[in-house]
């Protein structure tokens, strides 16, 4: 009766069975956790050029300092407002220490070395910086990252060196939970475009300015925008009927989910060419590996490359792969059970420690998994339902983990291109501009492909451009680390221009920007074409006796990036 009663507990939670008959997903899982692998390591590497000048004591937004305003709140809440390890210390010695550990399990994770372990680690570390990085956090991507790693920790396999893990298949549910966040963002995204009021989407004129208009266009997306009209309304039904009515065939037999990643993965290569978003297609992208199954791949891997993997240590050397279909020894129906094999061994108190410890953990797997569903699933009802009375302390308590974060990815687009430049000056007439790294700056600059890497401080001035410096005071406190000449934060641009003393005036000056025509391309040889607009933020001058100043206030009044 009991056993009865626990069957469909562990056909969710337990390992999933492998037969002839029933391809697993030994595959798909381990090429989705050596792109997870290499996800993480792209997030963490880009934040050892970054994280000082954005966190440290003397960056933008010190960390040290937003987790002592924290530390107001009961001892219990502050730690769960800010889960972080920066409560242990906020050095840069600190910030750094906790992006090379992750920059270094994320590396194992892609090497297949303890893969479960390294991604608590990278798990850990990446929401350690999250939880304390303030406005250079608050991208979907890295809610993303951080709900893909949390079910990641179940669907890994366990060991050291694991192989493909035969011997531990993935539970049924934390592979459908991450095909279930694979289908929230493209579903909730297609929603949010419906539900935000923005015409765009409902004419089919939403893609006609995109591409000029994006964070950090590539130089691709300068060519892709001069296409005619029809392409760019083509584009945006290909969005939406991917967003709205494909996504839904995750839910159909393995052969359309196989015929589903080859619609999406379009999709998402044109995004990454086009568009510098960070890691977050390259999530979305690797997902979508998870429609497959083990004989689809095993029939599309050449025998040559499989004979390969099959004696290196990556794969534990002990796998399969027939460059056809999955073969089983022959009178064998599954991997878990092989005919004329020797009896098990007597059961010792060790083995049944074992077995507890197992139970223990599906247990506690199935109550965290359910956990977050909740959370997600709720979130998503309420999209449609705001009213519906369901209790909503789950998703109060998971907010500060960030891994049941709602997508909604354009809902609204951007139809004009304003950018931020820093100034200083020495005599507060002639004044230099602060080069960036990656930001449209210099008109005859081709723009560049960076993504997975993501420049947060070039990123966040994107979103500054089209608000009120009031609503991103972090401007202000950018001019005060340059007027000081701070090291770290000059790291974040292409040089100093002040390099012999530092300037007595910054300011921030705005500018609009528009991708050029094809003529004068050719014969400027300019990307770009930009016309000034005024002063963004009040600029800051040092005083004889070392005080810092505001002279004026921005002549540009009202803001022309404030108007609909």
């Amino acid at each position: 009766m009991a056993k009865r009663i626990l069957a469909p507990f562990y056909w969710l939670f337990g390992p999933e069975p492998i037969s002839n008959k029933r391809p697993g997903h030994l595959w798909p899982r381990w090429i989705f956790l050596r792109a997870l692998g290499l996800i993480y390591f792209s997030a963490f590497y880009s934040l050892l050029f970054q994280i000082k000048g954005l966190l440290g004591p003397n960056g933008i937004l010190p960390a040290r300092d937003y987790l002592q305003a924290v530390a107001a709140a009961p001892q219990l809440h502050k730690y769960l407002f800010a889960p972080t390890l920066l409560w242990l210390g906020s050095s840069d010695r600190a910030l750094m220490l906790v992006c090379w550990t992750g920059a270094i399990a994320s590396l194992l994770v892609f090497l297949n070395v303890w893969p479960r372990g390294m991604l608590v680690v990278c798990f850990v570390c990446f929401l350690s910086f999250v939880s304390a990085a303030q406005d250079f956090s608050g991208y979907q991507s890295d809610g993303m990252l951080l709900e893909a790693g949390f079910f990641a920790l179940f669907f890994a396999p366990p060991g050291f060196l694991p192989g493909l893990g035969r011997a531990h298949p993935p539970s049924r549910a934390s592979l459908w939970l991450l095909l279930w966040e694979w289908f929230c963002i493209y579903f909730e995204s297609g929603v949010a475009k419906m539900r935000s009021g923005d015409p765009t989407w409902r004419n089919f004129t939403a893609m006609n300015d995109y591409y000029q208009n994006a964070p950090l266009p590539t130089w691709i997306a300068w060519y892709v925008d001069h296409f005619p009209h029809w392409f760019h309304a083509s584009t945006v039904f290909y969005t939406l009927a991917v967003e709205l009515v494909l996504a839904w065939m995750v839910l159909l037999p393995r052969r359309f989910r196989i015929v589903l990643f080859f619609i999406v993965a379009p999709f998402q290569i044109s995004i990454i060419l086009t568009g510098n978003y960070a890691f977050l297609n390259y999530i979305v992208f690797s997902l979508g590996f998870l429609l497959f199954d083990d004989r689809f791949i095993e029939w599309i891997l050449p025998r040559r490359i499989g004979g390969l993997l099959e004696k290196s240590w990556f794969l534990g050397g002990r796998t399969f792969c027939s460059g056809k279909k999955a073969v089983l020894p022959s009178g064998v129906e599954s991997i878990d059970a092989q005919p004329g094999a020797s009896p098990p061994p007597r059961k010792s108190w060790l083995t049944l420690l074992r077995r507890v410890l197992a139970s223990v953990g599906t247990v506690i797997a199935a109550v965290c998994l359910a956990f977050v569903f909740y959370a997600s699933a709720a979130k998503l009802f309420l999209m449609f339902f705001p009213s519906l009375p369901l209790p909503e302390e789950p998703l109060t308590l998971l907010e500060p983990f960030r891994v049941a974060d709602p997508y909604g990815l354009f809902a609204n687009m951007t139809h004009s291109r304003y950018e931020i430049e820093f100034q200083g000056s020495l005599d507060g007439k002639s004044w230099i501009s602060y080069p960036f790294r990656y930001k449209p700056q210099d008109v005859r600059k081709p723009p560049g492909i960076y993504a997975p890497y993501q420049p947060r401080f070039e990123w966040n001035l994107w979103f500054a451009s089209l608000g009120s410096w009031t609503q991103y005071r972090w401007v202000i406190g950018t001019e005060e680390r340059l007027l000081a000449a701070e090291p770290d934060v000059l790291e974040l641009f292409a040089v100093n221009p002040f390099s012999g003393q530092p300037p007595q005036e910054v300011r921030t000056v705005i500018y609009q920007y528009w991708f050029t025509d094809m003529k004068t391309k050719r014969a400027t040889g300019e990307w770009w074409q930009r016309e000034l607009l005024g002063e963004y933020a009040p600029p800051l001058e040092r005083a004889p006796g070392g005080q810092i100043l505001i002279p004026d206030m921005p002549t540009v009044s009202p803001n022309p990036f404030d108007q609909p």
